[in-house]
């Protein structure tokens, strides 16, 4: 594949970032969305709800990309608030298994219940099938995880879940946005969107199936959760929404509006289309440092000399337990990927020469 979706021109950053798994780059079509909102900000130029419509935009492109019925997905403002509910309603002594290196908002909300018994076990990634056997109540578990780019087999994992009678709570922060997914024997998928959906920080989606929802209690209940959002701004009365809605965050509004704008490009261009791209840009890269194909779009090797060696040549990505780690996502190009084994290849000169 040549490493180009032909839709680059949608996207005003210049060459080298390399760092999508820490944060995305937004499509103009999302940056000027803002901008012209922050504008009406200013000048009290716009109601609230103007801006508040791009988070029905949100939800509704958010529901597609992971193949959900609307009306199963909340917003919100971060994974672990977004977890949180489910935490809470797990049962004392619960056991909930995640991997050895999973990101920490897909553990704390677990472990903070230790003091009633809830128990979270860990395993190696490669493992994880494995070790889901009865007994473990929960399998909190990222789609794609943060520090190694590994992708998770997550057909086994349903299955395996299956078969012990296991919840399965899905973390696609590093997922959402250029892997295909579906919510398909999932109980919960979170995401928060300023990574590879290019989004402002500030937006999560979380698909709860309706199996999950009747265990759980809406602890972030608020106006915005209600059957009638305008109807509900004061007095006692509570009559939450009968949907996921019901577990809605007030939303910030500024960060929906942008993630609406880059949700929108994303189904413009196509999760396969941005995959394939994405892939190919990652084994091009692997290729070049004489590793073998992979399947994801981040890729983690140990190379010394690499940050400095990055930064000498303008190139920005980042270093997770002591390991170089790339990332390609739809703006970047095969120049992305020599400019960096270029400067790799300068840094291993260097390293000969000493």
């Amino acid at each position: 594949m040549n490493g180009t979706t032909g839709h680059a021109h949608l996207w005003d950053g210049g060459p080298g970032w390399l760092n999508t798994a820490s944060y995305g780059l937004p499509p103009r079509a999302a940056w000027d969305a803002l901008q012209g909102a922050l504008d009406e900000w200013r000048t009290g130029g716009a109601d609230w709800e103007t801006w508040d419509r791009s988070t029905d935009r949100a939800r509704r492109s958010f529901a597609r990309l992971v193949g959900a019925e609307v009306s199963d997905v909340a917003v919100g403002s971060t994974v672990a608030a977004a977890l949180a509910p489910v935490a809470t309603a797990l049962p004392d002594d619960a056991v909930v298994l995640v991997d050895e290196t999973e990101f920490t908002s897909a553990v704390f909300p677990w472990q903070v219940h230790a003091s009633r018994g809830v128990r979270v076990v860990s395993t190696p990634g490669p493992e994880l099938v494995d070790a889901i056997r009865p007994g473990v109540d929960v399998v909190s578990v990222s789609a794609v995880q943060s520090s190694t780019g590994a992708v998770l087999d997550l057909p086994a994992v349903v299955a395996a879940c299956e078969e012990a009678g296991a919840r399965l709570v899905l973390d696609a922060s590093q997922a959402a946005g250029w892997l295909p997914l579906d919510v398909s024997g999932v109980d919960v998928l979170v995401a928060h969107s300023y990574k590879w959906m290019m989004s402002p920080r500030g937006a999560t989606f979380c698909y709860l199936s309706s199996r999950i929802r009747e265990e759980l209690r809406p602890l972030n209940a608020s106006w915005y959760a209600a059957a009638d959002v305008m109807g509900s701004y004061y007095g006692t009365r509570m009559d939450l929404a009968s949907d996921a809605r019901r577990f809605d965050q007030s939303p910030a509004w500024f960060s929906l509006v942008g993630a609406a704008a880059a949700l929108e490009v994303i189904e413009e261009i196509g999760v396969p289309v941005i995959h394939a791209h994405d892939v190919a840009l990652a084994n091009r890269f692997r290729a070049g440092l004489g590793l073998p194909p992979g399947s994801s779009a981040v890729v983690s090797t140990y190379h010394p000399g690499s940050q400095e060696a990055f930064a000498d040549a303008g190139l920005r990505a980042a270093v997770r337990n002591d390991r170089l780690r790339v990332s390609f996502h739809v703006y970047n190009t095969d120049a992305d990927v020599d400019l960096a084994l270029d400067a790799l290849s300068g840094a291993d000169r260097a390293g000969r020469g000493h």
